[in-house]
């Protein structure tokens, strides 16, 4: 269940917006930070919000990558397999996650911390290849690189938790 003030707030988003579906995604995302991922409840929550129907609210989130409608990592991470992104590396990129992580794409690690998925444009091709891990986006990642950025995200996600 929404948070009075989440609902209050997101229904004064709506009311803003010139049409309702302008302001689906920012609900939908705003519900998925509450919730981990957008629950069959929120997609319920979002359709009473917008004036949608369940089924509309359905068919938005499944054409966004970046609305999960199903349990993610605390973490995601997304790695950009675009023509400019596969060119440069991006394949190895991914093969280098998954191995790294213990895990395939599309998957999550044992201890809920990172889901790793691919994501057909991170709008960075000319900092090919690219990854981004949550709202961060990192360019021209080498093996190595994603190495760092993986020990550094889960120092930054314990120091958090701790």
């Amino acid at each position: 269940m929404i948070p009075e003030l989440l609902k209050k707030e997101l229904q004064s988003r709506v009311a803003h917006a010139v049409t309702s579906r302008e302001a689906a995604v920012d609900v939908m995302k705003e519900l998925q930070r509450h919730y981990g991922w957008l629950t069959d409840e929120a997609v319920g929550e979002a359709a009473e919000l917008l004036g949608l129907t369940p089924l509309q609210v359905e068919e938005l989130a499944t054409f966004y990558e970046m609305i999960y409608r199903r349990p993610v990592g605390k973490l995601v991470i997304h790695v950009c397999d675009s023509i400019s992104c596969w060119a440069l590396g991006g394949e190895s990129l991914m093969a280098h996650l998954a191995a790294a992580l213990n895990i395939e794409p599309g998957g999550t690690t044992a201890d809920g911390l990172f889901t790793l998925l691919p994501c057909c444009c991170l709008g960075n091709c000319g900092e090919a290849p690219t990854l981004m891990v949550g709202d961060t986006l990192h360019g021209r990642v080498t093996p190595e690189q994603a190495g760092e950025i993986l020990a550094t995200e889960r120092r930054q996600h314990a120091a958090a938790e701790g």
